[in-house]
């Protein structure tokens, strides 16, 4: 299995700002047709919050939408969640995932991401 590591979780006030990464080997970083950042938090399912394919195109839950952006940047194979504007309900484990099959326009649930990191935590308070 491929190996995904996620960093620069933390904690944070609210209205506050935090990059999350996601890094891999440069091989299987470019092998990913679609790459996606999941959070769960204490008591609540695993939810997509931002996706984007090989070819850049972006799409984001509607409760991160306007505050979160997706990136990717192959020269280091990086993958990152930009997270502005932080509130509360974003507390949660953040998960990077990746698939290297299908088209990642129809990828965003759990169950269509066969690659996945360890999370990392986010806390946000009041």
């Amino acid at each position: 299995q491929v190996q995904l590591e996620e960093s620069g979780g933390g904690s944070v006030q609210a209205g506050g700002s935090l990059r999350l990464s996601c890094k891999t080997r440069a091989i299987m970083f470019n092998s990913f047709s679609c790459m996606a950042w999941f959070r769960q938090a204490p008591g609540k399912e695993r939810e997509a919050v931002a996706r984007i394919s090989r070819g850049g195109s972006t799409q984001y839950s509607d409760s991160v939408e306007g505050r979160f952006t997706i990136a990717q940047d192959y020269a280091t194979s990086t993958l990152s969640l930009q997270m502005n504007s932080l509130a509360p309900e974003d507390s949660a484990i953040y998960y990077c995932a990746a698939e290297r099959r299908g088209s990642c326009s129809t990828l965003w649930l759990r169950a269509d991401f066969r690659y996945w990191g360890q999370g990392t935590q986010v806390a946000v308070s009041s």
